[in-house]
């Protein structure tokens, strides 16, 4: 272990990896859990999500003229996707009559609902006439295969340049910035949890350190330094 951090220099990441074999291999497989119940590791590194204003969102969707690439990242930010997901969803999944999306086999195996945004309902009817796609909503370069994670990075790297955001974010952006935006307006935890499919309420909470929604009234020191002298 000191020869991994020491001479192989692995990240944190990594190095926990080895660390979790080490540890299966030693209790399940040897029995022999007095080899490694005083291992430890570095703890990870928590970092706060990167998110998008709602006027940053709309400029992602204004510079995006092609129809098929507008409905994508439409779908993956007001439904919550991860661009795997998003990837690998059905006509038949999208519920006009209950305004919901199935996301089936998820991260971990499940599967959940989310919400379908009325206005992205609309702009998916207009892909749906011009494209008439079959079984995948969003198809791939290869006949009967659904579009590739790596087309819809691609896509939205190209979105965000156009836009003139600089913010250093991937796809994933989207997703955490329909969390936060939901918990803005005053959605419950529990709710939020729930259409992100995070199996534990733990995981949702980093939200909340981005939200505005609890800073919203605090006012800077140095604004009231100003008003006072005013």
């Amino acid at each position: 272990m000191l020869y991994l951090i020491k001479e192989r220099h692995l990240s944190e990441g990594t190095f926990r990896f080895y660390v979790a074999a080490l540890k299966f291999l030693y209790r399940t497989t040897l029995k022999r859990e007095w080899m490694v119940e005083k291992i430890r590791h570095p703890r990870a590194k928590r970092k706060l999500p990167i998110v998008l204003d709602l006027s940053e969102v709309e400029s992602l969707f204004a510079v995006t003229t092609n129809l098929k690439h507008k409905a994508i990242l439409m779908i993956t930010y007001s439904s919550g996707l991860r661009a795997s997901e998003t990837a690998r969803l059905k006509i038949t999944d999208i519920d006009s009559k209950r305004m919901m999306v199935r996301i089936t086999q998820g991260k971990g195996g499940k599967d959940r609902y989310s919400i379908l945004s009325q206005r992205t309902l609309e702009h998916l009817r207009q892909y749906w006439r011009k494209y008439h796609p079959n079984e995948w909503l969003f198809n791939g370069a290869k006949e009967n295969d659904h579009l590739s994670t790596n087309s819809i990075q691609q896509l939205f790297y190209k979105a965000k340049k156009q836009a003139g955001i600089t913010k250093p974010a991937s796809v994933h952006m989207l997703r955490h910035s329909f969390a936060t935006h939901l918990i803005e307006a005053g959605t419950s935890l529990h709710h939020v949890q729930l259409l992100l499919g995070h199996r534990s309420p733990t995981t949702t909470t980093v939200y909340l350190h981005v939200s505005r929604l609890n800073l919203a009234q605090v006012i800077s020191p140095l604004d009231k330094a100003v008003q006072q002298v005013s």
